[in-house]
């Protein structure tokens, strides 16, 4: 098949790593893939006055289509990427509600018409009521998780939505098999957005500290200035490599997933792989993941929970954290990229409406919504 995925400017988020592994995977079965970007936005004025302040000149960030080494081409415009820029295809998929508003008035020439939702994008950042109308355009949806399936169905009436789960690679996250560290440490991924909830996570730790003494190591995009996060912080990395980050997930004994909503929660997967436990609240595929026994569920918005969970942990007996770990690398184990991309190229090859109606209906809708 002819594959085109519609991307934003290239950037180091974890739904553009999803799209670059599926484009390098579905290359490698034979498929001719294209990842078509939108033109970066050039840095501001005083951004290019500070970087020439520093000694730096600006240049174009790595990204994960560059560390994965896939095809990808970035038109030669601002904007909205435009039919023309896009070649005839038998499948293209839009991977963003933008992408999506994009692909809606593409000629059918370009490909069968898919939309990998990633996320419910309806944050306050956001023009709410577009992306909201995205989730109603007649794209066939592609849902990385469970939950993003049910609010398709409640909030959109789409019950034709169809599920592929993200995976990890179990050969970059892993470590050999470990024991409880001596000196308990709790890990989690500091700043982003609002909804990624480090301001619960930290306020779990100040709670838990007050009963049980631990490390804590974390890792993320910003810069620790508030002196208060760093008294809390024991050791910090900012933006490291992606190779680093299976290390910082072992160093630790459990991983605080903290997130406010989620469309997966990747980090989940990742330090399970490196048999570290996750402490998490019930976003994105967190019931689905931590349900099978690698780690400890507690409530959304909930600090004191995660608080006792992190000190649960801390005291738990060696025997029993080792069996929590080893049940969190079995999970991680479960949901390989191989299967994910049997399931996404079974979805892209369900062109026609009744292949594509009876693909969804192979799995009924089960899960709450919440």
């Amino acid at each position: 098949m002819k594959i085109t995925f519609l991307s934003p400017f290239p950037n180091i988020s974890g739904g553009q790593r999803v799209v670059g592994i599926y484009a390098q995977r579905l290359a490698a079965r034979g498929h001719k893939v294209e990842v078509v970007c939108s033109r970066p936005r050039e840095p501001s004025y005083s951004r290019r006055i500070k970087d020439l302040l520093k000694g730096q000149g600006w240049k174009r960030p790595q990204t994960h289509y560059d560390h994965l080494g896939i095809h990808f081409r970035v038109v030669n415009h601002g904007g909205p990427i435009r039919e023309e820029d896009v070649a005839d295809a038998d499948v293209i998929i839009a991977t963003w509600w933008e992408t999506a508003e994009w692909l809606a008035n593409f000629d059918q020439s370009k490909g069968a018409k898919f939309y990998l939702v990633q996320h419910h994008e309806v944050h306050a950042s956001l023009p709410q009521d577009r992306s909201r109308r995205t989730y109603q355009l007649p794209l066939r949806k592609i849902c990385v998780s469970e939950w993003l399936r049910q609010v398709m169905a409640d909030e959109y009436d789409d019950f034709l939505a169809f599920t592929v789960p993200n995976a990890v690679d179990c050969r970059q996250f892993t470590t050999a098999p470990r024991s409880k560290g001596d000196s308990p440490t709790i890990g989690f991924m500091f700043g982003g957005y609002g909804y990624k909830g480090s301001d619960i996570a930290l306020e779990a730790i100040h709670l838990a500290r007050e009963e049980c003494d631990f490390n804590v190591h974390a890792f993320g995009r910003a810069t620790l200035r508030n002196e208060s996060d760093r008294r809390v912080i024991d050791r910090y990395w900012h933006r490291p490599k992606q190779s680093e980050i299976p290390s910082i997930y072992s160093s630790c004994d459990a991983w605080l997933f903290s997130s406010r909503v989620e469309g997966f929660g990747l980090p989940i997967l990742e330090a399970m792989a490196c048999r570290t436990p996750v402490i998490g609240t019930p976003a994105g595929a967190a019931p689905e993941l931590i349900g099978q026994g690698g780690g400890i569920l507690v409530p959304q918005e909930n600090s004191p929970a995660m608080a006792d969970a992190i000190c649960r942990t801390v005291a738990m007996p060696a025997a029993e954290w080792v069996r929590m770990s080893e049940l969190a690398y079995s999970t991680a184990n479960s949901y390989s990229w191989e299967d994910a991309t049997d399931r996404l190229e079974a979805a892209l090859q369900a062109t026609s409406n009744d292949r594509w109606a009876e693909l969804c209906d192979g799995q009924p809708l089960r899960m709450a919504k919440h």
